[in-house]
């Protein structure tokens, strides 16, 4: 198989080389893109631990969310290349054949942050425990109304309809942490308790959270607490509310742990966000293609997981009792972009 230039020197995808190491002990990175903060925190913290563990070392990057074909480019160059292990934050499914036929040319595949759907096309997941991050925060805002969580009017503001697992892994945690009985974890919205005021797509992104939340404020004007897929719908929830001159009515709940989401927390934008380590995973995973192309060991699950979990930590300024929490200042310097 030839080596693409145009994907190796496109502004899509990125190599970098790093330390001595033979061809043979070359890993990848491939993410969806080059300019979120969470993939460029990715891509520091591997070229850090390859450069440690004497790798060489490519990243790669998609121009956008959801854009699969720069990423099976990638994969094809560092099947060629001989690499001994790709990280890879697929941007869909469609990756799956090109990753296993990777595994069958002897490579460690590693998800990270979200697993794909088909298991063959990876050895192992390092990501968040996205259900935990969920419970954490809804935990947190039920405590925090007390009494008066029997009474909650909540909007639920996920990414899309598509039950996307993290997108389900968060809603879902975030029901059973607030004391709501969620019947079926696989899917959203099969809760069936009345102080779930609706779920609205906000696409993870300010707009679209501004959009969700005023859907949802003109379904129950009197929205108490807000559930977000992320600090950027956080972002465009918290300005709908404000918009509508409800900006002290709601707590709002997210998961991150973003730089600009732990300002928010620290501004009372947020009241609490879970925060996840997307360095961490890819130092992990790059540390785990170390040892398997030393000794050929592969990378096992934390205990009672599919995957292996890079931690999550509740940040807030306002702790309740039961939940544990770091404040703003430690989550800044944990933060990320």
């Amino acid at each position: 198989m030839k080596l693409n230039a145009k994907a190796l020197l496109g502004a899509t995808a990125l190599a970098l080389i790093a330390g001595s190491a033979s061809a043979a002990d070359l890993a990848c990175l491939i993410t969806k893109n080059n300019t979120n903060p969470f993939f460029v925190k990715m891509k520091e913290g591997a070229e850090a631990a390859a450069a440690a563990a004497g790798l060489d070392f490519q990243a790669y990057a998609g121009e956008k969310d959801g854009d699969a074909a720069p990423q099976i480019t990638a994969i094809e160059n560092c099947v060629a290349a001989g690499a001994k292990g790709i990280l890879i934050t697929a941007s869909n499914d469609s990756v799956g054949p090109a990753l296993k036929e990777a595994r069958a040319a002897g490579i460690l595949v590693i998800a990270l942050d979200t697993p794909l759907a088909d298991t063959e096309a990876q050895d192992m997941t390092f990501a968040t425990d996205n259900f935990e991050a969920g419970l954490r925060i809804g935990k947190w805002a039920a405590a925090k109304l007390g009494a008066e969580a029997a009474n909650a009017k909540i909007a639920m503001l996920d990414i899309n309809k598509d039950n996307i697992s993290v997108d389900v892994a968060r809603d879902t945690g975030f029901l059973v942490g607030f004391g709501i009985e969620v019947p079926d974890l696989a899917v959203m919205g099969s809760e069936t308790d009345a102080r779930v005021i609706g779920h609205e797509s906000s696409d993870a992104n300010p707009e679209g959270g501004l959009r969700a939340m005023e859907t949802l404020l003109a379904k129950d004007p009197d929205i108490n607490v807000v559930y977000t897929i992320n600090e950027p719908a956080a972002e465009g929830a918290y300005q709908a509310l404000k918009n509508a001159g409800k900006e002290g009515q709601a707590i709002i709940v997210s998961v991150d742990g973003g730089c600009p989401g732990i300002a928010s927390v620290k501004s009372g934008v947020i009241g609490a966000t879970s925060q996840q380590y997307p360095l961490l995973m890819a130092s992990k995973g790059i540390e785990a293609i170390a040892t398997y192309a030393k000794d050929g060991t592969k990378p096992t699950a934390s205990e009672g997981l599919s995957f292996f979990n890079t931690g999550v930590n509740l940040i807030t300024d306002q702790p309740v009792d039961g939940v544990e929490s770091l404040d703003s200042t430690k989550g800044t310097e944990l933060c990320w972009g």
